[in-house]
């Protein structure tokens, strides 16, 4: 396994629409398995194929919820079907969040707080993920990446102010930007 570089919000893979997966090779399962290593290390909640510049659909996700239980596992080909928002602005306390690929900020972005994810798995099998709260949150954002669409361009136009002084700031708006976790240090 390896650690792969993440690609910062500029580089242009994570701005377009992913391809779907036609077969589950041994390519296939090595990449999964290095974005399983690289997401631990980062250390993240989740990570899409776009963040290590490969433009397909699969991510995968880690989480260990208050009760110290872990939920893992990854998806490819995922659908993804959400509850309506509940209108009004987030909560900067309670609807924050960040990216691996726009690393050492978070903001507050409203999600929906039910999604059913389908898919396969690494074996083929059928997948159907219904969860709510902060798992709902992972599955809407790593599902975004897909699309090419990160957290920052649905953040509010205040935001989204902010976001462009910070990567102008750190040179984020180009394409190539990437970092390795557990060598590059980029917080704040």
């Amino acid at each position: 396994m390896a650690v792969l570089p993440i690609r910062i919000m500029g580089d242009p893979v994570l701005h377009s629409p992913a391809s779907e997966v036609d077969e589950i090779t041994d390519e296939i399962r090595t990449l999964v398995a290095d974005m399983y290593e690289t997401m631990d290390l980062a250390p993240g909640v989740g990570l899409a194929a776009p963040q290590v510049g490969v433009a397909l659909r699969i991510y995968v996700y880690s989480y260990v919820d208050d009760d110290e239980l872990p939920w893992r596992g990854e998806i490819i080909n995922p659908v993804l079907w959400m509850a309506p928002l509940v209108p009004g602005a987030p909560d900067p306390d309670e609807e924050s969040e960040g990216c691996l690929s726009f690393p050492g900020e978070r903001f507050a972005l409203r999600r929906s707080e039910r999604v059913i994810v389908t898919g396969v798995d690494l074996s083929g099998a059928s997948v159907r993920i219904e969860v709510d709260g902060w798992r709902a949150r992972i599955m809407q954002h790593e599902f975004d990446h897909l699309d090419g669409v990160l957290y920052v361009d649905r953040l509010s136009d205040a935001d989204a102010k902010t976001v462009q002084k910070i990567a102008r700031k750190r040179g984020w708006t180009r394409g190539g930007a990437s970092w390795m976790p557990g060598v590059d240090d980029l917080e704040g």
